[in-house]
């Protein structure tokens, strides 16, 4: 890049990217804080919303889910299984198959770590008229549909 070329930061997009990647650092970073007390991670806490939500999902459908390799969730599991959040049981059908399932325990973190969440969610959105929240939601959507023709 010569001098007389602009340079990135001077780009109004560049600069609103810039700003988005930091909020999202913020958020992560205050959540990661707020699950502490749990003793849950972010990870770990979409691993269980998504099997309250598709109770017996398969392991490789949870993987899909979380946009992560099965090897992450074959990690995750064992931990998890022994902290008593969740079984694991063969499919009916295919042996090969692993079905998971929330245990009552697993259901209860989960309510009390939604409740951390939607605090989190709602002091972050409340900078936001609910016009803007859904005009942000749907930049956002945007933004991961042209990826995923990228």
């Amino acid at each position: 890049m010569n001098k007389r070329q602009s340079l990135p930061w001077d780009n109004p997009r560049f600069r609103n990217w810039i700003a988005l990647v930091r909020a999202e650092k913020a958020v992560v970073g205050a959540l990661t804080r707020a699950l502490q007390p749990l003793d849950l991670k972010i990870a770990q806490l979409d691993m269980l919303m998504n099997l309250y939500r598709h109770p017996g999902m398969s392991q490789h459908e949870l993987a899909r889910k979380l946009l992560v390799g099965r090897s992450n969730i074959t990690m995750l599991l064992p931990q998890m299984e022994s902290r008593g959040l969740l079984t694991r049981e063969n499919d009916a059908k295919d042996k090969r198959v692993m079905r998971l399932t929330l245990t009552a325990e697993g259901e209860a973190l989960l309510m009390e770590a939604l409740q951390v969440y939607s605090e989190l969610i709602e002091r972050v959105m409340a900078q936001s008229s609910t016009a803007q929240c859904d005009a942000m939601g749907a930049m956002m959507t945007r933004i991961e549909e042209s990826m995923k023709i990228a």
